[in-house]
């Protein structure tokens, strides 16, 4: 009898054990593409539920007028830390959570410099701006390799002045509408 509850014990010992294992991976390294630009991201984990995603890429800018129409190439910058609330539950439902496959909230910090632009047109004035975006989003896995990752957030946008331009001094609204779909390293 002693033997049988002593087997038990030890089952539900690593059952509860295993359960609490859900973490966020060490670093997750990938590259992304959607309808509006191109990123590579790494992932660093800070807990077993958050991890920081800084990124580096291009976003893409369409714009239109009576006299021009055209499209656009920027550099962009972010960092965002992402809290995975949900990883437990995945993993007790049997369900992946490798490459942080999981449900999201992050706080979306994105600038984009001056540096350079890409477009269809000659001497574009390009505008510098940092936009803090409050965010909810989900990764899931395709295969070993690929994944596809949605979010929404609406949040803040400053733009920066130039000596040249003039700009509204109030503060503007930015929105983070994503669809990607990636490749994890």
């Amino acid at each position: 009898m002693k033997k049988i509850v002593l087997t038990l014990a030890l089952c539900a010992i690593t059952f509860i054990g295993h359960s609490q294992n859900a973490s966020v991976e060490k670093s997750v390294y990938g590259i992304q593409t959607g309808l509006l630009g191109i990123w590579v991201h790494n992932e660093a984990k800070l807990s077993n539920q958050i991890a920081l995603r800084s990124e580096i890429g291009l976003d893409t800018g369409i714009y239109g007028s009576d006299v021009i129409e055209g499209f656009l190439l920027s550099p962009t910058i972010t960092l965002e830390p992402r809290w995975y609330y949900n990883l437990n539950k995945r993993e007790n439902k049997s369900r992946r959570t490798d490459g942080n496959s999981g449900n999201f909230i992050a706080i979306k910090t994105t600038y984009h410099p001056d540096w350079f632009v890409i477009s269809n047109e000659q001497n574009i004035n390009f505008i510098s701006d940092i936009s803090i975006v409050p965010t909810w989003g989900i990764r899931r896995n395709i295969g070993n390799h690929f994944n596809y990752e949605t979010g929404i957030g609406v949040g803040y946008l400053h733009y920066f002045n130039k000596d040249n331009v003039v700009l509204v001094s109030e503060p503007d609204v930015a929105v983070n509408l994503h669809l990607r779909i990636g490749y994890r390293f």
